[in-house]
């Protein structure tokens, strides 16, 4: 369905674009009131691996979803075949 250099900048893009979704919803929540008082960097260190981990998470999960629609095709040209 798509070349190898075109899987590759959907994929740099989605994974960027999830990312960037995350880190916005992410620094929503107040979640430096977990932590102790003058570990700020910490936190936020803390919130950029945790919005990495969704954030690619969730692209994974798109690009899994848009490589399987496209492989639907075979699955019905298969059934064809008999």
């Amino acid at each position: 369905m798509f070349s190898a250099g075109q899987l590759a900048l959907i994929s740099i893009f989605s994974h960027i674009m999830f990312i960037y979704l995350t880190w916005k919803v992410v620094t929503a929540i107040r979640i430096e009131t977990i932590f102790k008082k003058g570990r700020t960097a910490e936190a936020r260190v803390f919130l950029l691996f945790i919005t990495i981990v969704i954030g690619t998470g969730v692209s994974r999960f798109f690009l899994d979803i848009l490589q399987w629609s496209g492989d639907l095709m075979y699955l019905f040209s298969f059934i064809n075949m008999y």
